[in-house]
């Protein structure tokens, strides 16, 4: 017997909120019903999909095959529906976005509250976060990303100008502790590390010297993943702290941060608006690509990893 695909359609929401009441919610119907269709998908396929628990769903072996399998299929289907209904209208639906925490100028506001006054049937679902994943998969329909650690065969717009990391201190630490002249020097100074989940190491500093990349392992005194903290804790003169220009410029433009190390920090391309390289592009994500090539720039790349 073939499955129902309205019911693949329904176990891909659940896969992608990874509850049944978000999904139900998300489809206009009770939790017992997408409860139950899961459950006749289960039983057409002959085998779990998932796993059910008082205070989670997670997906098994067999339905995680089938959601990195179904997913792509389903965001094409919607992306064509979508565009059938928008013919002769505006944008319109949830817009999924996946956003690093650094991505300082696409979250700064202005970008997205003027996307929002431009297109007011569009529902923006911003989710800030640092991990590495298939946006395609977990059900996003864009991410912003470095250029760097996009997936390969998505299509990349420029959300900004080019960018570059720096090491900053307060003017009390650089006081009182002096300030390194080579990044190597760095193992002598207090420092205040970035790491993107609890059971990760922290992030190797990255500089370059002669055109060569090089990058330094600190021993932190403090080690977090949020990036606001470490400003406040550089600022309060914990440390020396390490990230990228625009999270430190309004510390550094009144004076709280000085920049260290400037000649061994150049510039590289910064991020980008992704997306996957599909026939049909949903209207909804067509507006925010032409938005940002407005304020990004006119160009448009496939992206390929270069680790």
């Amino acid at each position: 017997m073939q499955p129902d695909f309205n019911a693949l359609a329904v176990f891909a929401l659940v896969a992608e909120e990874r509850n049944f009441r978000a999904a139900a919610d998300r489809l206009g119907v009770t939790r017992s019903a997408v409860s139950q269709t899961i459950r006749r998908l289960e039983e057409t396929l002959g085998t779990a999909l998932v796993r059910r628990t008082t205070r989670s769903v997670s997906l098994t072996e067999a339905g995680e095959h089938l959601h990195a399998q179904v997913a792509p299929a389903i965001a094409e289907m919607r992306a064509a529906t979508e565009t059938a209904a928008s013919l002769g209208g505006a944008p319109r639906g949830r817009l999924r976005l996946a956003v690093s925490s650094i991505a300082e100028r696409f979250l700064a506001g202005p970008l997205l509250a003027r996307f929002a006054e431009a297109n007011p049937r569009v529902e923006l679902d911003v989710t800030v976060t640092d991990e590495e994943f298939d946006i395609v998969v977990e059900g996003y329909d864009a991410g912003v990303r470095l250029g760097e650690v996009i997936e390969q065969d998505m299509i990349a717009v420029p959300a900004g100008g080019d960018e570059r990391q720096l090491a900053v201190c307060s003017p009390a630490y650089r006081d009182r502790f002096g300030v390194p002249s080579h990044p190597r020097e760095l193992a002598e100074h207090r420092c205040i590390g970035w790491r993107s989940a609890p059971r990760h190491a922290p992030y190797r500093w990255e500089f370059a010297e002669n055109g060569r990349e090089f990058s330094v392992t600190v021993d932190p005194e403090i080690t977090t993943n949020d990036m606001a903290l470490m400003v406040k804790l550089a600022v309060a003169g914990a440390g020396i702290t390490f990230g990228m220009e625009e999270s430190f410029r309004g510390p550094i433009d009144r004076g709280e941060l000085v920049p260290l190390l400037e000649d061994f920090c150049p510039y590289f391309s910064g991020f980008n608006l992704y997306y996957p390289n599909r026939r049909n592009v949903a209207p909804k994500l067509r507006a925010l690509i032409d938005h940002m090539r407005t304020f990004g720039g006119p160009r448009q790349t496939r992206v390929t990893r270069r680790r």
